[in-house]
């Protein structure tokens, strides 16, 4: 066997060895939470244990951690126009902790207001809703988005020249 070959998959220290560069591999990506990166090795055929075992050392390693995707997905969907509620959804979704989404969005707490006129603005037009039908269209839009009710009733009774 030459030394580019992988080795026996059935001995436990090369699987583990195997599943380690995989797991790497995936880092190299972007970030994972545990819980991503423990079903994608899953995928592998690999046992609970190994399983354990990688990501144990990649975390000791500091090569797989929870805050750190959760600083870098929050800022992304944060820029794409997602609130509060929705990123704390989609982080708890991932795995993150609760007390990792809450430190997270806390540091986006003087941004909400400015991130949602923004995206009134973008998607409605700086005009404020003609009727209670459009100011339910966009109240069922800006909630789809994430945002709370108390925000979004703050945007309605804003003046569109306050920006």
């Amino acid at each position: 066997m030459s030394s580019d070959e992988p080795g026996d998959p059935d001995d436990p220290a090369e699987a583990g060895a195997l599943l380690y560069r995989t797991a790497l591999a995936l880092l190299a990506r972007r970030e994972h939470t545990r819980l991503e990166l423990a079903a994608k090795l899953a995928r592998h055929g690999a046992g609970a244990g190994i399983i354990a075992a990688v990501l144990d050392r990649l975390q000791a390693e500091q090569l797989l951690s929870e805050q750190r995707f959760a600083e870098v997905y929050a800022a992304t969907r944060f820029d794409r126009g997602y609130g509060p509620l929705r990123l704390r959804a989609e982080l708890r979704e991932r795995g993150v902790s609760e007390a990792i989404v809450s430190d997270i969005l806390a540091g986006f707490d003087a941004q909400w207001t400015a991130r949602l006129a923004a995206l009134a603005r973008r998607r409605f037009g700086p005009q404020p809703p003609k009727d209670a039908r459009e100011r339910a269209q966009r109240t069922a839009f800006l909630r789809g988005r994430g945002f709370t009710g108390e925000q979004i009733a703050r945007l309605m009774r804003r003046d569109p020249g306050d920006d």
